[in-house]
C-alpha cells in the first residue's frame, strides 16, 4: 500500500480519525508512506529521511531521535509553536 501526504489537509480531529483508520489498514501488510507531518511517520517500523532526494538517515523513530541528525531537528521543530506576529 501506498500513502501519500495522507493527513496533508487534515485538521487535528480528522488527522486523528485517519491515523486510526490507517493503523487498522497497516496491520500485517507492508506500507510506503510519504509524509512532512512528522506524527504520521512516528510509529513506522522503519523511517527513511530524505534531503535533496538522497537517504541521510533511516532507522526507528527512537533510534534517529537518539542520533540527534536531521530526523530529530524536524522532529524538535514540529514539536514548536509557531509564533504569531
Amino acid at each position: 500500500m501506498l500513502l501519500d501526504e495522507v493527513t496533508s489537509a487534515l485538521d487535528p480531529v480528522n488527522e486523528a480519525a485517519v491515523h486510526e483508520g490507517v493503523e487498522r489498514l497497516m496491520a500485517g501488510r507492508t506500507v510506503v508512506m510519504v509524509a512532512h507531518r512528522m506524527r504520521t511517520v512516528r510509529r513506522a517500523d522503519r523511517i527513511v529521511f530524505l534531503d535533496g532526494g538522497r537517504i541521510v538517515e533511516e532507522g526507528s523513530h527512537d533510534e534517529l531521535l537518539r542520533r540527534g541528525g536531521r530526523y530529530a531537528d524536524f522532529w524538535n521543530a514540529s514539536l514548536t509553536p509557531v509564533a504569531s506576529e
